[in-house]
């Protein structure tokens, strides 16, 4: 699945778009490479990390996504590394 998707899907960015500008611009992170391109693919396992305001947020993907859906569901994609 493309990065840009899944992080819209999980909940993790506000809207599609706000989630390829930070794919692109090379301030996030999946299993520790740094990224250029929304079309990025990410699988169970895999690991993101990116800068949200003074915080660095950090999850390890656990599912796959059809839709995107209330934040009980997006919740359970995947699965934070570092304390809130």
């Amino acid at each position: 699945m493309r990065l840009d998707k899944w992080l819209w899907f999980a909940r993790l960015s506000g809207s599609r778009t706000d989630a390829q500008s930070l794919c692109e611009s090379r301030r996030l992170r999946l299993d520790g490479r740094v990224i250029d391109r929304s079309c990025a693919q990410v699988r169970p396992g895999s690991v993101v990390s990116f800068p949200r305001g003074d915080a660095v947020v950090a999850v390890r993907v656990e599912a796959l996504a059809e839709r995107r859906g209330p934040f009980v569901e997006a919740r359970d994609l995947y699965t934070p590394l570092l304390p809130a």
